[in-house]
């Protein structure tokens, strides 16, 4: 079975459909962040000291184990050359 295949199966329950769905934001976010910094070229300690911070805190940012704040956010935008947009939808 495909990945494609096992999702669709999986988001079949919608408790489970819920909750990814609740994610969703937070992944695509950390997969933006991620790509900008791999086509930037950066490393992520080299990030960390453009942001003032840990290669540690980035690793926890991308891994999604770190709840940031705007401010935060903002900062690792502007680390990247990126600006952040947050909308209420």
């Amino acid at each position: 079975m495909d990945w494609q295949t096992a999702k669709k199966r999986l988001l079949e329950n919608s408790e489970l459909k819920n909750a990814y769905d609740e994610l969703g934001p937070e992944y695509t976010l950390i997969v933006q962040l991620i790509q900008a910094r791999i086509d930037s070229g950066m490393t992520q300690a080299q990030l960390a000291d453009l942001v003032g911070t840990k290669q540690s805190d980035i690793s926890r940012l991308e891994s999604g184990a770190y709840n940031p704040s705007i401010g935060f956010l903002r900062k690792v935008a502007r680390g990247l050359g990126k600006s952040l947009d947050v909308r209420l939808v």
